[in-house]
Order: C-alpha cells, then sequence, then structure tokens
C-alpha cells in the first residue's frame, strides 16, 4: 500500500466508492500534478475532510470489504460490544449522518443471537418518541446483519457520569425524567425495556437524555434472558417476583436515578454471575441519603420507592413514577411547568425562534435551513412529520412552531398536522401546512385555526418566515394577555 501512487490509489477509491469524481478532481486541482504518493495523497483527502483516518487505515491494511453495509458508507468506530460494533456512518445519496450497529461475523450464523439483534431492530422500528433512540432500518445481506439509528452526538450516561462525577438534583431529575418518560411511551406500546443500564442511555449534547437497546424487549428463550439480564433475573429472584415482571423496569430506573446523584452504582459491581444473582446484592443497598448526606428529603423519597426490593411497593408504572418527578423537579427549580414552556413561547418573538420542520427532499432540507438560520431561527430537522411532532414531548428543547411540508412527505403531513392541533401540549403552538397545487382536496383534512395556517407551494421563503412570526407574535400576545 505504502508504494501505491496517488494515480494507482485513486482508482482503487473510485472503485470502493470512498470518494466521488467531482472530489477527486478537486484534490488534483489542489496538487497541480499526478506524481503524487500515495501517502501524501490520503493526507490530502483526510484534511479535506473527504477520508477519515479510520478509512485510510483500513485501506493501508489492503482491506476492499467493510466500508459499506448496504447503502451506509461507514466513516469511523464509534465503539465496540460483545455482540456488535458500532459505526458512525452516511446514507449514500443522502448524507443522512447515522449510527451503524453490525453484528459480529462470529454470531452472524447464530440462530438465537441472530433473532435477539433482529429482534432489537424490529422493536425500535415501532418506538417513535424524542427520548428513544429511532431505528432507521433493519436489513441483513447474506450473512451480515445491521441496524441504522439516528446518530446521537453525545455519550453514554456512565460517560456522561464518569466524567462529570455527582449531577446536581435538579440535572438528575431532569435526565431521568426523560428516560422515564420515554420508558413510559414503550409500556404504552406493550413493551418494557428488560436491560436498563447506564450504558444503555445516550446523553445528547444538547443535553438531553435518550434510551436505546430494545433487544430484549419482546422476550427470548431462558438462555439467552441469563446470558444478557442477569441484574434482571436476580432482582426477581430476589424479590419473589415472577420472571419478566415488567415492574423490573421501575427498579432499574431507580438504580439510574440513584447512580447519577450518588456518582455510585447502588448494586455492588462483580462480574461473578453467581454474585451478581445473589439476594445479598438487592438488600444491601447503602441509603442514597448515607451516600449523599445533603439530597432534599423528596428526591430521597422518589429514590427509595423506585428501588424497594418488593415490586407491589415501587411505583407501579412509568407515568406514576413520572408525576412524582414532575412535582419533585417544580419544587427544585421553584416553577411550574406549564407557565415554563409558555413563558418561553412568549419570548420567541424578541429572543431566537426555533422551528421543526417535516421535510423529506434533502436539496429543500438544506435551502429551508439555511434560508431559516438567515432570518434568525434555530433549525430543527426531520423527514418524518410524525417524528417532528414527537420532538415537542421532549420538555427540555421544545420547538417553538412548526412547517410540514405535505408535498414531499405525503398525507402524514396532514396527520401530524392535525395531532399538532389536537394535543394539548401543542394545541396553542403555531404551526405551518405546505400544500401543492394538486394537493387543495387535502386542505378539507387539516384542523386549521387563529395558530395554524395552510400555504400553497410554491413559495418564497421569506413569505414563509412572515407567516410564521406572524403566528408566534399571536402566541405570544395570547400568553401575555393570559399572564
Amino acid at each position: 500500500m505504502s508504494a501505491m501512487n496517488a494515480e494507482r490509489l485513486s482508482q482503487r477509491l473510485l472503485d470502493l466508492e470512498l470518494i466521488t469524481p467531482s472530489e477527486l478532481q478537486d484534490i488534483w486541482g489542489t496538487f497541480g500534478r499526478r506524481n503524487v504518493e500515495g501517502e501524501e495523497f490520503l493526507q490530502a483527502l483526510v484534511r479535506r475532510e473527504a477520508l477519515t483516518n479510520w478509512q485510510v487505515d483500513r485501506l493501508k491494511k489492503g482491506d476492499n470489504t467493510g466500508f459499506y453495509y448496504g447503502d451506509y458508507k461507514v466513516l469511523y468506530l464509534v465503539g465496540a460490544g460483545t455482540f456488535a460494533r458500532v459505526y458512525r456512518a452516511v446514507r449514500k445519496g443522502t448524507d443522512e449522518v447515522v449510527a451503524l450497529k453490525v453484528l459480529r461475523n462470529r454470531f452472524s450464523e447464530d440462530a438465537e443471537k441472530t433473532a435477539h439483534f433482529m429482534n432489537e431492530g424490529k422493536m425500535g422500528l415501532e418506538l417513535r418518541h424524542p427520548n428513544i433512540v429511532p431505528i432507521l432500518d433493519v436489513s441483513s445481506v447474506r450473512t451480515t446483519h445491521y441496524l441504522a439509528m439516528e446518530f446521537v452526538e453525545g455519550g453514554s450516561l456512565r460517560e456522561f457520569v464518569r466524567v462529570r462525577g455527582r449531577i446536581p438534583p435538579d440535572e438528575a431529575t431532569r435526565l431521568i425524567m426523560d428516560i422515564t418518560n420515554g420508558i413510559r411511551y414503550a409500556w404504552q406500546k406493550g413493551i418494557s425495556h428488560r436491560d436498563l443500564k447506564m450504558t444503555n442511555v445516550l446523553v445528547a449534547s444538547s443535553g438531553t437524555a435518550k434510551v436505546v437497546d430494545f433487544g430484549l424487549a419482546a422476550g427470548h428463550t431462558a438462555e439467552g434472558n441469563q446470558l444478557r439480564t442477569v441484574d434482571y433475573a436476580g432482582l426477581e429472584k430476589a424479590s419473589g417476583a415472577k420472571k419478566d415482571d415488567a415492574r423490573s423496569d421501575i427498579f432499574f430506573l431507580g438504580c439510574l436515578y440513584y447512580n447519577m446523584l450518588s456518582g455510585q452504582p447502588p448494586l455492588s459491581q462483580t462480574r461473578d454471575r453467581v454474585e451478581r444473582i445473589a439476594k445479598q446484592r438487592f438488600i444491601n443497598i447503602t441509603p442514597i441519603n448515607q451516600v449523599v448526606a445533603d439530597l432534599p428529603a423528596a428526591v430521597v423519597t422518589v429514590v427509595n420507592r423506585a428501588i424497594e426490593l418488593k415490586p407491589e411497593r415501587r411505583y407501579q408504572t412509568p407515568s406514576e413514577m413520572l408525576i412524582d418527578l414532575r412535582h419533585l423537579y417544580e419544587r427544585i427549580e421553584g416553577k411550574d411547568f406549564k407557565t415554563r414552556e409558555r413563558s418561553a413561547v412568549a419570548n420567541t418573538v424578541s429572543d431566537k425562534s426555533s422551528v421543526m420542520i417535516a421535510e423529506s427532499d434533502p436539496n429543500l432540507q438544506d435551502k429551508l435551513r439555511e434560508a431559516f438560520k438567515k432570518f434568525g431561527f434555530r433549525v430543527m430537522l426531520t423527514r418524518d412529520p410524525k417524528r417532528a411532532v414527537d420532538r415537542f414531548y421532549d420538555p427540555q428543547d421544545i420547538p417553538d412552531s412548526l412547517i410540514l411540508d405535505a408535498e414531499t412527505t405525503g398525507e402524514a403531513a396532514i396527520h401530524a398536522f392535525n395531532q399538532f392541533a389536537n394535543e394539548e401540549r401543542t394545541q396553542d403552538l403555531p404551526a405551518v401546512l405546505l400544500l401543492s397545487p394538486n394537493q387543495k382536496h387535502l386542505a378539507e383534512k387539516a384542523n386549521v385555526n387563529e395558530y395554524r395556517r395552510i400555504l400553497y407551494t410554491p413559495i418564497k421563503l421569506r413569505n414563509l418566515r412572515d407567516t410564521l412570526e406572524s403566528l408566534l407574535g399571536h402566541v405570544a400576545a395570547s400568553a401575555e394577555q393570559e399572564g
């Protein structure tokens, strides 16, 4: 590889589809010649972000595979576990960034391991919530199995606590509310997680917590459960609960909360399976107020109820736990949730507004992003209208307004627009539905009022901006009158 000159190397890169002809033309232009050493050529591509160091390392080893899985080009390795590796990748043609989880080769022909892995994907396809990492694609190519997920900029909750140490009660409560909210949504779908732990929660750079890895949610053979859910099995044995008791999720929600508040796990850490399922491990949890002496009493109460050994003494559902967490957070913050949310909307006209846009055309996404940024908006984008509406259930970062382009996303935009109008949380927030001229018949299906409008394409982006700002101003005025 080191002896290969740039011209031969460039052909290999084109054959592997790691660079495009236009990128190659650009790099030749920077050199002004073709007589270039391979190493110099590769480093120039890395500097221009046409290649990653991970890709270069594989090229130097002579690898011709592993750069693509289906339509996904791998950029670099994010992490590796016992069963799978996770890569940062981009979807060919759209450059959408995803996390690509690939089952290790040695398990690809193991029917049970493969079923476990594909089950994670199937569960994830059903779950669309701001506090759950969504699965976007589940695929197999011969004996290679992989899942494409939303790429969350950030790290696991374990890494977050390792870096930060003890998390202050207000922040820990906000994060556990996120996690509990995601689990509540899954429960409403009839799905319990069965593997809640610090590494199965991601904390985005925005501060939002998202649950990942629902691979055990639908249940497996006893052998499979023993392999991956020893802690759950130990808890249920120690508490006398039935196997696969859904309330075990509540206990481990409490463990996550305890870990954040104290900086240490409530359960003794060991790899020995016998020790992990021992009853004393669950009985001998040091009370959190002995670990952190200055915690508010209400925080201690919530933690203790969540980690009660007997399941009937715990919170019985995530919804029940979330009610107490919300009251607790309001007491810590000294504010009411609805007041805070409405006041945030009331200030959007004078401060930087945020808009959630559902648009499936990548070119239009780029135009909308740049245009609204120029207008002073903070822009969030998704291709899925339902996911756009779900984004308004993130208690930490609620967008101020919504734009749905039915011309590119179809009738799903109408359903999302009407859901937005009917939900108590969003019915007073502004929304704009874009219809093409040949979709005028859909207008009668849309629930319009003083807070939501229909506009027809083609439309100037400035007119779209003016409409949105007018609606935001109306919301702000209404909020001020109510105040």
